[in-house]
Protein backbone atom coordinates (compact mmCIF):
# COMPACT_ATOMS: atom_id res chain seq x y z
CA UNK A 1 0.00 0.00 0.00
CA UNK A 2 1.41 3.34 -1.05
CA UNK A 3 1.80 5.87 1.73
CA UNK A 4 3.07 9.46 1.48
CA UNK A 5 3.81 11.34 4.69
CA UNK A 6 4.56 15.06 4.63
CA UNK A 7 6.43 16.82 7.42
CA UNK A 8 8.21 20.10 8.05
CA UNK A 9 5.26 22.45 7.92
CA UNK A 10 4.68 25.10 10.52
CA UNK A 11 4.75 28.83 11.00
CA UNK A 12 7.25 31.28 9.58
CA UNK A 13 7.62 35.01 9.20
CA UNK A 14 7.61 36.64 5.79
CA UNK A 15 11.07 36.33 4.30
CA UNK A 16 11.78 33.17 6.25
CA UNK A 17 12.33 29.59 5.14
CA UNK A 18 10.83 26.17 5.67
CA UNK A 19 11.77 22.76 4.28
CA UNK A 20 9.03 20.25 3.62
CA UNK A 21 9.74 16.54 3.37
CA UNK A 22 7.62 13.75 1.96
CA UNK A 23 8.56 10.20 2.89
CA UNK A 24 7.17 7.55 0.56
CA UNK A 25 6.61 3.87 1.31
CA UNK A 26 4.97 0.94 -0.45
CA UNK A 27 6.32 1.89 -3.86
CA UNK A 28 9.49 1.77 -5.93
CA UNK A 29 10.20 5.43 -5.32
CA UNK A 30 12.83 5.85 -8.01
CA UNK A 31 10.25 5.03 -10.70
CA UNK A 32 7.75 7.70 -9.64
CA UNK A 33 7.46 11.33 -10.68
CA UNK A 34 6.75 13.47 -7.63
CA UNK A 35 4.91 16.72 -7.12
CA UNK A 36 3.93 19.31 -4.56
CA UNK A 37 0.57 21.06 -4.59
CA UNK A 38 -1.05 23.46 -2.15
CA UNK A 39 -4.51 24.55 -1.17
CA UNK A 40 -5.34 27.78 0.63
CA UNK A 41 -8.66 28.25 2.46
CA UNK A 42 -11.47 28.82 -0.01
CA UNK A 43 -9.19 28.16 -2.97
CA UNK A 44 -8.71 25.25 -5.34
CA UNK A 45 -5.66 23.05 -5.04
CA UNK A 46 -2.85 24.42 -7.18
CA UNK A 47 0.39 23.13 -8.61
CA UNK A 48 3.60 24.19 -6.84
CA UNK A 49 6.46 22.04 -8.16
CA UNK A 50 7.22 18.77 -9.88
CA UNK A 51 10.30 16.61 -10.39
CA UNK A 52 10.71 13.87 -12.96
CA UNK A 53 11.54 10.23 -12.35
CA UNK A 54 15.14 10.75 -13.36
CA UNK A 55 15.27 14.01 -11.34
CA UNK A 56 16.81 15.82 -14.27
CA UNK A 57 13.72 17.91 -14.91
CA UNK A 58 11.88 20.23 -12.60
CA UNK A 59 9.14 22.78 -13.02
CA UNK A 60 7.57 25.36 -10.76
CA UNK A 61 4.52 27.53 -10.58
CA UNK A 62 5.34 31.09 -11.60
CA UNK A 63 4.41 32.28 -8.12
CA UNK A 64 7.23 30.28 -6.50
CA UNK A 65 9.96 30.32 -9.17
CA UNK A 66 13.25 31.52 -7.78
CA UNK A 67 12.08 30.96 -4.18
CA UNK A 68 11.20 27.25 -3.94
CA UNK A 69 13.33 24.25 -4.89
CA UNK A 70 12.12 20.68 -5.31
CA UNK A 71 14.58 17.82 -4.93
CA UNK A 72 14.53 14.08 -4.31
CA UNK A 73 16.68 11.50 -2.59
CA UNK A 74 15.88 8.11 -4.08
CA UNK A 75 18.02 6.34 -1.48
CA UNK A 76 15.79 7.75 1.25
CA UNK A 77 12.49 7.52 -0.67
CA UNK A 78 11.98 11.20 0.06
CA UNK A 79 11.11 14.32 -1.90
CA UNK A 80 11.77 17.79 -0.50
CA UNK A 81 10.46 21.29 -1.03
CA UNK A 82 12.83 24.01 0.14
CA UNK A 83 10.86 27.21 0.54
CA UNK A 84 12.76 30.48 0.87
CA UNK A 85 11.67 34.12 0.91
CA UNK A 86 8.27 33.04 2.13
CA UNK A 87 5.30 35.34 1.61
CA UNK A 88 1.94 35.45 3.41
CA UNK A 89 0.32 34.27 0.19
CA UNK A 90 2.27 31.01 0.50
CA UNK A 91 0.02 30.11 3.43
CA UNK A 92 -1.74 26.84 2.56
CA UNK A 93 -1.88 23.14 3.19
CA UNK A 94 0.90 21.55 1.13
CA UNK A 95 0.39 18.11 -0.38
CA UNK A 96 2.89 15.64 -1.77
CA UNK A 97 1.87 13.53 -4.77
CA UNK A 98 3.25 10.58 -6.71
CA UNK A 99 2.77 9.24 -10.23
CA UNK A 100 4.18 5.89 -11.38
CA UNK A 101 6.17 5.49 -14.55
CA UNK A 102 3.77 4.29 -17.25
CA UNK A 103 5.89 4.60 -20.35
CA UNK A 104 9.51 5.18 -21.17
CA UNK A 105 8.70 8.73 -22.20
CA UNK A 106 7.51 9.39 -18.64
CA UNK A 107 11.06 9.18 -17.31
CA UNK A 108 11.77 12.84 -18.04
CA UNK A 109 8.26 14.27 -18.06
CA UNK A 110 6.98 16.86 -15.66
CA UNK A 111 3.36 16.59 -14.53
CA UNK A 112 1.60 19.80 -13.58
CA UNK A 113 -2.02 18.77 -13.06
CA UNK A 114 -3.39 17.12 -9.96
CA UNK A 115 -5.39 14.53 -11.94
CA UNK A 116 -2.13 13.20 -13.37
CA UNK A 117 -1.08 11.91 -9.95
CA UNK A 118 -2.20 8.63 -8.42
CA UNK A 119 -1.25 9.02 -4.77
CA UNK A 120 -1.49 11.84 -2.25
CA UNK A 121 -0.33 12.56 1.26
CA UNK A 122 -2.49 14.00 4.04
CA UNK A 123 -0.92 17.44 3.78
CA UNK A 124 1.05 19.71 6.07
CA UNK A 125 0.05 23.23 7.07
CA UNK A 126 2.32 26.16 6.24
CA UNK A 127 1.44 29.53 7.74
CA UNK A 128 3.40 32.66 6.85
CA UNK A 129 2.82 35.84 8.83
CA UNK A 130 3.71 39.35 7.71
Amino acid sequence: QVHLAESGGGSAQAGGSLRLSCAASGLTFSTYAMGWFRQAPGEEREFVASISWRAGNRDYADSVKGRFTISRDNAKNTVYLQMNSLKPEDTAVYYCSARPLRAAIDSTRIFLRDYEYDYWGQGTQVTVSS
